[in-house]
């Protein structure tokens, strides 16, 4: 399972769970070295840990530098790959909604690899999907938001029906134009709830995050 720790990701890995044609071997993210955070996301790497052992399945990291290009970031996630291929692994499932560029390019590498990948969510309504997250009682918090598209004042809000009124017009409700990215923290296949506290909230790189602290 390609894995950020958002709520696509999430919705996805749901999917997957309750297929029973499917085992899912671990949860490979995707970390920077300088910032030891979740790429793009900017979550710390104990959180990313503690969130999947609370679902209870490992976690492998796919370490990129900053400022990496996709040579680099196709370099490691396809050592990574090959490894699992080797034991077996064929298929590698992804929490992409709608962008067909994005479906193509992951496919294209994949079948470089000899694997291919799942969208369980592909083509599904954003606004039912949204609404469908809350209602299953999974929950998370905004932790990066691209304020070009969306208000800095959404970083660091809860992902609750009161966030989805209060998006302006034209923001896709799941973020998959790159508004926003999430951290879930509870969930249906969770354990038992990732407790983490609001840190201070910063603009880095032209996008503002939210730190989240264990």
């Amino acid at each position: 399972m390609c894995w950020s720790g958002g709520k696509d990701s999430a919705m996805a890995l749901q999917a997957a769970l309750a297929d029973p044609a499917l085992r899912v071997e671990a949860l490979l993210t995707t970390v920077t070295d300088a910032y030891e955070r979740i790429s793009m996301h900017g979550v710390r790497r104990a959180l990313l840990h503690r969130q999947a052992a609370a679902i209870g399945l490992p976690v492998e990291e796919v370490r990129i530098p900053t400022q990496a290009s996709n040579a680099h970031y196709e370099e490691a996630m396809g050592q990574l790959l090959n490894r699992y291929r080797a034991q077996g692994v064929r298929r590698v499932i992804f929490g992409d909604l709608f962008l067909q560029d994005i479906r193509r390019y992951r496919e294209r590498q994949l079948a470089r690899l000899g694997m291919e990948g799942l969208f369980p969510l592909w083509l599904r309504n954003t606004k039912q999907l949204a609404d469908g997250f809350i209602a299953a009682g999974f929950r998370a918090i905004l932790v990066c938001v691209d304020p070009r598209q969306l208000p800095s004042a959404f970083c660091g809000r809860d992902f609750d029906a009161t966030l989805l009124r209060d998006l302006p017009p034209g923001v896709d409700p799941c973020g998959e134009h790159g508004e926003f990215h999430t951290f879930v923290y509870e969930g249906p296949m969770f354990r038992q709830p990732v407790r983490v506290t609001r840190g201070e909230i910063v603009e880095r790189d032209g996008f503002w995050f939210c730190d989240l602290l264990p």
